[in-house]
């Protein structure tokens, strides 16, 4: 869906600073029903699985990983369900460089999958595998599923930990045993948006293949990174919705997909206007709320409480950097302790009570005060109480 430029308020100098920009689509790859769910406590059943799939299908994801087959029943089921939905997305298998995950794969008949095999030196001493032993584990694996008709991206776990003698050989590795694209990971969240830029670099120099870029968020860089990724030429990008994951989380593709539209002019498929309700959607199910702060799908983005911005509210491009309805959000204001005249007044006017101007003053200082003894925000239903005793007149219901 293309974004709408003129609701779009970051004024003109990230265009000056990133001239000359690339505009080539970057397309969007969602692991939340796989990575996303190892976020401690998540479980999502089969069915769930779908409408999460589903939805992620709707706004516009371009590939949808449905899940690690092998894991368990319940797993199989869901990648199968997703599988035979007739979405329009590309839907994905996972598997380790095992023969006996390779071979679910081929019984679930899947026709594209991410291999994964570890690539660091920490890694495989953790594991007790020499390098060549994992070698001849990626030849084996990757062949084995291409031969059966399945397109595999490699997928090489702690890349951007590895000696890049060892990664420039597991990845030719995989593209000579028929890998039709490479994944590199920063599996523990370690790599700047510099080092993002580098390693993708890097496996371009190298290989003929797409590359992608799969983030955490360790060191909270996770969009930041992937946005530097898609800069040195990564056409593909791994994440998931509200950066779900282990540890700190992925990358969240609603995230890269906002940053890279409006402040890099690229291109993506997503359409924002679905991002809060594919949001919630995915935090009910998983049972993760959200802080009301995250950016794009938090709560509080176009929810005002300061009287200093309430006084601006009518002009939205002075207090916000885009339109709310970019990501389908709604803009309001909320009464409490750090309320201003402006808030009393708009307030009044939204619920249409009945207070003369004259009267704002003293009501501002009930709900002030109010706020401030419930250390919360003042309701609607006490703003209309503190109203009516304030004006001594009728509240409008």
């Amino acid at each position: 869906m293309t974004l709408d430029r003129a609701k779009v308020w970051t004024g003109s100098v990230n265009e000056q600073a990133l001239d000359p920009q690339s505009r080539t689509t970057v397309g969007l790859y969602d692991t939340t029903l796989r990575d996303g769910e190892q976020t401690i406590g998540v479980v999502l059943a089969p069915d769930e699985k779908l409408e999460i799939a589903q939805a992620l299908d709707a706004a516009g994801i371009d590939r949808i990983e449905a899940g690690f087959p092998r894991v368990s029943a319940d797993d199989f089921e869901a990648v199968k369900a997703i599988a035979a939905a007739g979405l329009k997305a590309e839907v994905w298998g996972f598997s380790r460089a095992v023969q006996a995950d390779v071979d679910v794969l081929v019984e679930l008949g899947v026709s594209a999958s991410v291999i994964e095999s570890p690539i660091s030196d920490g890694k495989l001493d953790a594991l007790g595998v020499s390098r060549e032993t994992m070698l001849e584990r990626i030849r084996s694996a990757v062949a084995f599923a291409t031969e059966h008709g399945i397109r595999v991206a490699f997928f090489g776990v702690d890349s951007s930990r590895a000696d890049l003698e060892f990664f420039d050989r597991a990845y030719e590795a995989a593209v000579e045993a028929g890998a039709a694209e490479a994944v590199v990971v920063d599996t523990l969240g370690i790599a700047t948006p510099e080092a993002a830029a580098f390693l993708v670099s890097r496996a371009l120099d190298r290989l003929d293949v797409p590359v992608h870029w799969h983030g955490h968020d360790d060191f909270g860089l996770g969009t930041a990174a992937a946005i530097a990724a898609v800069q040195a030429g990564a056409t593909w990008v791994q994440g998931t919705i509200n950066g779900m994951g282990e540890r700190a989380g992925n990358a969240d593709l609603v995230e890269v997909a906002l940053a890279l539209e409006a402040l890099y002019g690229i291109p993506t498929r997503l359409d924002l206007t679905q991002a809060r309700s594919l949001s919630r959607l995915i935090a009910e199910r998983a049972g993760t709320p959200l802080p009301p702060w995250k950016a794009v799908t938090g709560e509080a983005l176009f929810t005002r409480e300061s009287g200093a911005v309430a006084a601006q509210f009518h002009d939205p491009p002075a207090i916000e950097p885009y339109a709310s309805e970019l990501v389908g959000a709604e803009r309001g204001i909320v009464l409490g302790k750090k309320s201003g005249i402006d808030s009393i007044r708009i307030a009044v006017e939204r619920l249409g009570l009945d207070v003369q101007p004259d009267s704002y003053p003293e009501l501002l200082a009930a709900v002030k005060a109010l706020g401030t003894k419930q250390q919360s925000l003042v309701t609607d239903t006490q703003f209309r109480r503190l109203a009516n005793k304030t004006s001594g007149g009728a509240d409008g219901t």
